[in-house]
């Protein structure tokens, strides 16, 4: 395995920098991606990491070769990025490891419009004429690149409002945890026009992340937070990833809101401002959103996990609205892309609309129990996912749209295997926390079975 296979990734670049992700590398990814996309120019950005600037300006190094120019938004979080690419209809690319640790950095990209480009929809072209780069043997254009910046923050921000009727917000106290990510630019930006009383955490943008990793789907990670919302008697908490795409609830006692909870809140505000339309779901979502889809007139359909699996479904189905139990949450009207900024000004709109705490809000929307994502090392997961499926044969309703699903009704799970680690992702949903602690064991034992069973 060369560096680029082990760099590209289901949906974007991610490895250590500059071990891996060098800028050397960057430069042919720059070339290849120019190559692949075929547009005169491309829009690029950065996060915060320390090695970002380096890595733009040999990306650009790159696409300049292949004769494309590009347009510098400078440091934004990711969905400012499909913003940009949407609003100027270029493609576009932003450095960025997201949640990961400060040594690894990364690169997501977008066609025109902010359409995605994953394993099977482009990236492996961009890694064979990002190798015949580094190989010596790419033609290079003779065109000369006009380079330029933008500036999109404040038009960025006016369309994240948008979603909401602001004569609605009243004087809400939010907390914001943005982890030294790119949410210390945006989430400002966005606020700094509406009545909320904005306290943020860890505002300042340090790639190296003194305080606590950019990584809100980790408990641990919400601890500061919680404190906050608590001591500031605040009504709600976010918590943003490194690249401020991904977003976090707390309530006003400080308890998380599941991905799935807050997808479910969302789709009812969508369906009050949109009637009758489609909302998308990942499998791993709780029952309890299709059925909320449902009784609040919608049509509920569920997608794979992952956002290039979304965006399609949503281009092909109309939906207006699609959320993941992972705390992505995507738009039609944002150019079908994600954004935990938009889904947060959602539900505090929703909060000022109803009169009631987010505590109480949240209420009907929890109907079972779940065991969250549960990580085991296996050595080959088609085989134990086999082995599990024909451990429970006959017993259940069968689904392999990713990974396996067996549902019980009055239980299911899902196992799946991890993209990039020797994993297998088991999420599990009962009625009680009794029932889930039990089945959880039932199936992991089955896991073990499977991993000791002889080859």
């Amino acid at each position: 395995m060369d560096v680029l296979d082990k760099i590209f990734k289901a949906y974007d670049v991610r490895g250590l920098a500059p071990d891996e992700l060098s800028e050397e590398v960057a430069e042919a990814i720059g070339y290849g991606f120019a190559m692949f996309a075929g547009e005169p120019r491309i829009v690029v950005g950065h996060d915060m990491r320390p090695t970002g600037l380096g890595l733009v300006a040999s990306f650009k190094k790159g696409a300049n070769r292949a004769g494309v120019s590009i347009d510098e938004l400078g440091l934004c979080s990711t969905d400012m990025l499909y913003f940009a690419s949407g609003k100027l209809n270029q493609p576009g690319v932003t450095f960025t490891a997201s949640h990961n640790p400060a040594q690894y950095n990364g690169i997501k990209m977008c066609l025109a419009g902010a359409k995605p480009v994953g394993e099977d929809t482009g990236l492996k072209i961009v890694k064979e004429a990002a190798r015949k780069y580094l190989g010596g043997n790419a033609p290079l254009s003779s065109k000369e690149a006009k380079n330029s910046s933008v500036d999109l923050l404040d038009e960025f921000s006016d369309h994240i409002r948008s979603f909401v009727d602001v004569s609605l917000l009243t004087k809400l106290r939010v907390v914001a945890d943005t982890a030294n990510g790119m949410g210390g630019l945006v989430v400002p930006a966005v606020f700094s026009k509406l009545p909320f009383e904005l306290t943020v955490l860890f505002e300042e943008l340090d790639g190296n992340f003194p305080n606590h990793p950019a990584d809100p789907i980790q408990p641990e990670n919400l601890v500061d937070l919680k404190a906050a919302v608590l001591s500031k008697d605040a009504d709600v908490g976010l918590a943003f990833d490194g690249d401020a795409d991904r977003v976090f609830l707390l309530d006003n006692n400080g308890a998380p809101l599941s991905g799935s909870t807050t997808t479910a809140l969302v789709a009812k505000a969508m369906l009050e401002r949109h009637p009758n339309s489609v909302i998308l779901h990942n499998l791993i979502c709780s029952k309890a959103v299709p059925e909320i889809i449902r009784e609040s007139g919608g049509t509920p359909i569920v997608t794979r996990v992952g956002h290039s699996f979304i965006k399609d479904v949503m281009a092909k189905e109309g939906a207006v609205f699609g959320g993941e139990h992972s705390g992505h949450y995507y738009f039609k009207d944002n150019y079908r892309a994600d954004s935990g900024l938009i889904a947060a000004l959602i539900v505090l709109e929703q909060i000022c609309k109803s009169g009631v705490s987010l505590a109480e809000l949240r209420k009907p929307l929890e109907r079972y129990a779940d065991s969250g994502e549960v990580n085991t090392r296996v050595s080959d997961a088609k085989t134990v996912i086999d082995f599990i499926k024909n451990a429970y044969a006959g017993r259940a309703t069968v689904g392999e749209m990713d990974g396996l699903t067996l549902d019980f009704e009055d239980w299911w799970f899902n196992v799946r295997p991890s993209n990039t680690e020797p994993l297998l992702r088991v999420n599990l949903e009962a009625k009680t926390p009794e029932d889930v602690a039990a089945r959880l064991a039932e199936v992991l034992a089955v896991v073990a079975k499977a991993e000791a069973k002889p080859s």
